[in-house]
């Protein structure tokens, strides 16, 4: 029985991952979390060193996957310690835990490792964060390698797939503001989408297909180690996001390009990652955007002018 367990599983690419897991009849998964934790997680708060330990010691996983983060880049900005406790700090206790146990370690790490300045990047280009957050899991993939050699940093742009609130993801969101500027009223305000920075977005359940083949690859003694990076491979800007989400939600929304950096904590401009060391591998796959998009909104179907949503 090859046992995985998943760290932040109540998170937006934690789910994913653990629907997909599920699908393996030979494999034992268990979950956990924190603030979300539902019936079947294990509550663990990952900045508590003693309980992490304590966790990888009685269930003894063969593989874990670090998918709790503070992923927020105004929160890293205004609250670096949080940042550090979960980007960093409870990446190295896990990887210690791990290390005792042999168990291989895949932490989440980001394209906001790189400024933005010359895409695409490789996994061996030179890391040059421009906020915080980029610091933060920059520091987080030092504390893994540095702490097990069993061990992997998986690089990852912009997430979206199948949500519990629009805020869950940068891609959705942008709804309320498409929906309200959409409006019937007699004084619908149009929104202003920034359309400057370049991003990948990419589907959470096609991320969780290429961890799953990692997983694979470690349980039949071929584990992967390092770093390595997985994108989409559709570069629009939030206004071009904006515009496609109109789309499929069928409404005529007053959008706004904003050609300057608006953002109080910086964005690098184009962070595209080279995917070609686990395409080489076979591993990956990608849904196209529109495709994805429609699935996404047709779980969590709009609702009203101001995208609120009505379960």
């Amino acid at each position: 029985m090859f046992k995985v367990a998943v760290i932040g599983a109540s998170g937006l690419l934690g789910r994913a991952l653990v629907d997909e897991l599920a699908q393996q009849a030979d494999w034992q998964i268990v979950s956990t979390a924190f603030r979300r934790a539902g019936p079947h997680d294990v509550t663990l708060d990952i900045r508590d060193a003693q309980a992490v330990e304590q966790f990888v010691e009685r269930e003894a996983p063969d593989a874990i996957v670090i998918a709790a983060a503070e992923r927020r880049p105004d929160v890293c900005e205004h609250d670096p310690a949080l940042a550090h406790a979960l980007n960093v700090d409870a990446v190295r206790t896990l990887a210690a835990a791990a290390r005792k146990r042999d168990a291989w370690v895949l932490s989440i790490s980001t394209d906001y490792v790189f400024d933005g300045t010359h895409p695409p990047y490789r996994f061996d280009a030179q890391p040059s964060p421009i906020n915080a957050y980029g610091h933060s899991k920059l520091d987080g993939e030092r504390a893994l390698t540095e702490t097990t050699d069993l061990g992997c940093v998986l690089r990852l742009p912009l997430l979206y797939g199948p949500i519990v609130d629009w805020a869950e993801s940068a891609v959705t969101s942008l709804v309320p503001a498409i929906a309200a500027s959409a409006s019937t009223s007699s004084n619908p305000k149009a929104a202003v989408m920034d359309a400057w920075a370049i991003r990948y977005p990419t589907f959470t359940p096609d991320v969780a297909f290429a961890i799953r083949q990692m997983l694979e690859r470690h349980a039949n003694g071929e584990t992967i180690r390092g770093i390595v990076q997985w994108s989409g491979d559709e570069p629009m800007t939030k206004y071009e996001i904006a515009l496609r989400l109109a789309e499929a939600l069928q409404l005529e929304a007053r959008l706004t390009p904003q050609h300057t950096p608006t953002d109080a904590t910086p964005r690098p401009h184009n962070c595209h990652l080279d995917s070609s060391r686990l395409e080489e591998l076979r591993i990956g796959r990608r849904t196209p955007f529109d495709t994805a998009i429609t699935q996404v909104l047709a779980k969590f179907p709009w609702r009203g002018s101001d995208g609120s949503h009505s379960a």
